[in-house]
This record gives C-alpha cells, structure tokens and sequence, in this order.
C-alpha cells in the first residue's frame, strides 16, 4: 500500500463541518462529507507548518477540504505565522480556482506580501521586506519586464541545445553511483544534474559549485534542525556576495552565461540595479537546484513503491512520464497571493489585504481534474497538473529545462542501473512549504 492511498484510508467516514471565524475574517459554513476533517477543531493547525509536511503533503486533509470549504480560513496563533502577523490565511485546494487566482493578476499581487507563505516565526519585518526585490515577488508590468532579461535562457531551443551534455552529465552521475552498490540516491543521483544545469547556464566554475548548494541548502532549510547550526542570512549573504564578484568579472570580460546577461541588460533603457540583479543571481541558484532534485528523489521513490510502473518506463520510456513525476512530487507544495480588493473566490467573501495560499500539493490531486488521483500513472494523458504553478505571469521560467534534466535522468537510471531498490524509507524534509527528501538509501543493483 503507498504512503497516500494509507493516509487516505486514515480518514473518518463522515464529519460536520465548521469553520470558526477569528477576528471577523473567517466564514461560518456547515457541511457534511464522507470524508474526515478532525483537523478543523485543534487549536494551531496549520497546512503551513513544518511539522506537517514533514510527513508529506496532507493528502487526507486536503480531500477532505475540497469536498467540504475549498476555500477555507486557516487561523494562526499568534506569533506562529512564519514571519506574518495578520491573523493567517485563506487554503485554497482546489484545481480550477488555484489556476483562476494565478492568472488573474488584476485582483491578486504577489508584490503585497511576497510568494513564499512561510519564513522563520522570528523573521523582523524588514528583512521580509527586502524579499521583495525577488522576480517571484514583482507584479506585471514590472514583472514582465524583468522576466524578458532571463526568458531567453530557457526558451525550448536553448534548453535543446544543452541535451547532449546534460545526457552526458546524467550518465556519469548514475555510473558513479552505480559503482558504490548502495548510497544515498538524493546525494548521489539527484542533486548533481540540477546543480550542474544551472551552475553551467550562470557560469559558475565546477570548483565553486559544492558552495553554492551548501549555500542554497543553508538559505532555505531553516525550518530543518539538522540545518540548524547555518544561519540561513548568512547564507544568502555567501551567495549575493559571490553573484557580486562575477558580475564584476562579467561586465569586464563579458561571455556566454546568464551573468553576462544580467549585468549587461538593457531593459527599455535601463540596466538592472545591484538589488535586482543578487537577488536574480539568487533566484536562479535557488531554483534551479531544490525543485528539480526534490522532483527526481520524489520520483525515483515513486517507481520504487509502483515496480509496475518503473517496468512500464524501463520498456517503453513514454513522454508523458515527466509531467506525472512532477504531478506526484509537487515539490513546492505551496505559494501565496494578496487580495489587492475585496473579492471572491468560490462564492467566499475575500476582504483586500488578506493572503491567500494557492496549494499545488491540493490541486494537484484534485478528483474534478484528474482520473484517480492518487495512483502513479505514467501514462496519465492529459495531465495538467500545477507542478510548475498555475499558469499565468509567474509560471515556472526553468520548466523546460527542468522537465528535460527529469527525462534524461529517468533514462539514464533505467538504462544503468535497472534492478535499483530501496533499502530504507526516504527521510523527509522539515519545511513549511517546499516538499523535500533529504535521504533515500537505496541497492543500485550492480553487485
């Protein structure tokens, strides 16, 4: 049995359903469902907290909501609302309103409170303030404007043009790994090929690039106690610091690499501020090394819990194989939104400056859209999951790139080490919003 269908099977089979309101700005609605939601009634539930995705996206509870209030509030004790202090937020589950609210950008900024849902319970405000300057958190037309300078980087040919290489790369990852017998496939497998990727498109020597996941690891794993002697500021300090001095070098002796981009962008006239540019440095390096390992160790975890599946890949390699892995990881569980005025989303009265948590981890599993949700099908055709978020301004700039280190990675795992097992269940990241693995000991199958 796989770890949701059990999760699933945990629920009760009937509940009234009641959502209290706090401080005037939650909704009293009652319902009934076949499905469970205990959870409504303890006091400090939170779909945003660590603790929670640490056992893995709460698919139980999450059915539960798009049954019963798919917009629902979710209150916040004081003082434990990851760095904001306005009560909480509205949990918004389901598929098609994730997908409206993303592409509406009229009604929703992203720019009021930033994207990211959840930082330290103890982060001062001015250093949320200063996360602003992130592309994720710039609403159109500023957004549009800035996105241009990097677009072209990720564009299909482009990302075509790095096939060979990256199936090169991908190959020597997994014969080294296969050399070992067992390991720990997040650490032998996963994080090489995406650090790789990326390092390469912003020109980073392979010398300097162990720092910049260590940095990347440091800046986001906060929530995490085996990351708890880094101080993640510090952390984002290393890596302002180094995208500093190649832009120094770069506006020097310009080459092919995104760096050389950036510090030499002409944007309507203008060039991009120091600010703009750490934190594009920032962004990129942060991207483009979590959310794809996190996809291939979600993944590779997959086929092993469905040996079906991974027979079924061995044989006929399907393109549709990709989007399923990233349906299934989700691994960013979750991103946020502003009311810029008063509005509605599902019938439910939402008051302007009030959050609103898109969340893929949900909609991605949403009955309404997709055919059995819970199974692992690489086949599933169409399969419009959110994995790369919901559409509209802030859809994933990387996708094609991740999706091809994804492909090249499963073929290359499927070519070389076929008879690959899992010795262990995998260790779970302690995040509030990114869903992580940070171990998967596994047999390579090659002694």
């Amino acid at each position: 049995m796989n770890t949701f269908t059990s999760r699933l099977q945990n629920t009760e089979n009937r509940v009234v359903f009641h959502v209290i309101q706090t401080d005037g700005v939650g909704a009293d609605q009652t319902s009934s469902s076949p499905a469970s939601c205990p959870f409504m009634h303890q006091e400090g539930w939170d779909f945003t907290s660590p603790d929670l995705l640490e056992k893995g996206i709460p698919v139980a509870e999450f059915a539960a909501l798009r049954k019963t209030a798919p917009v629902w509030w979710n209150a916040q004790l004081p003082g434990k609302g990851g760095g904001f202090h306005d009560g909480g937020y509205w949990v918004v589950s389901k598929h098609a309103h994730v997908r409206e609210i993303s592409k509406n950008n009229e009604d929703w900024a992203t720019s009021t409170n930033g994207v990211i849902m959840r930082f330290d319970d103890e982060m001062p405000q001015d250093q949320l303030d200063v996360t602003k300057a992130l592309l994720i958190n710039h609403d159109p037309p500023e957004h549009t404007r800035l996105r241009k300078v990097i677009s072209k980087a990720f564009t299909p040919r482009a990302v075509q043009a790095l096939e060979e290489k990256l199936d090169d790369a991908a190959r020597t990852i997994v014969r080294q790994a296969a050399g070992r017998g067992t390991g720990d496939f997040v650490h032998d497998v996963a994080v090489d090929l995406p650090l790789l990727a990326i390092a390469d498109l912003l020109g980073v020597p392979e010398s300097d690039r162990k720092k910049l996941f260590d940095w990347s690891n440091g800046m986001m794993n906060y929530d995490d106690p085996e990351f708890a002697g880094v101080d993640p500021q510090m952390a984002s300090a290393e890596i302002l610091g180094y995208g500093y001095n190649m832009a120094e070098e770069r506006r020097k002796c310009p080459v092919d690499d995104i760096v050389s981009t950036l510090v030499n962008a002409d944007i309507d006239g203008q060039h991009l501020d120091e600010a703009e540019f750490g934190f594009f440095f920032i962004l990129l390096t942060v991207a483009g090394n979590e959310t794809t390992r996190n996809a291939i160790s979600h993944g590779m975890n997959a086929f092993l819990e469905h040996p079906d599946q991974w027979e079924l890949f061995k044989k006929e390699r399907p393109a549709t194989a990709v989007d399923e892995i990233v349906r299934w990881a989700t691994p960013v569980n979750c991103f946020q939104r502003t009311a810029k005025r008063d509005t509605q989303v599902g019938g439910v009265d939402i008051k302007q400056g009030q959050r609103v948590g898109l969340f893929y981890g949900s909609a991605n599993y949403d009955e309404d859209v997709f055919d059995d949700p819970f199974s692992f099908n690489i086949l599933r055709d169409p399969n419009p999951h959110v994995g790369f978020g919901g559409n509209g301004a802030h859809f994933c700039v990387g996708a094609n790139l991740a999706r091809m280190e994804i492909n090249l990675m499963f073929n290359a795992i499927a070519d070389l080490v076929p008879d690959i097992s899992r010795l262990d269940e995998p260790r779970r990241l302690r995040h509030g919003w990114i869903n992580g693995v940070k171990e998967l000991q596994v047999d390579y199958g090659t002694r």
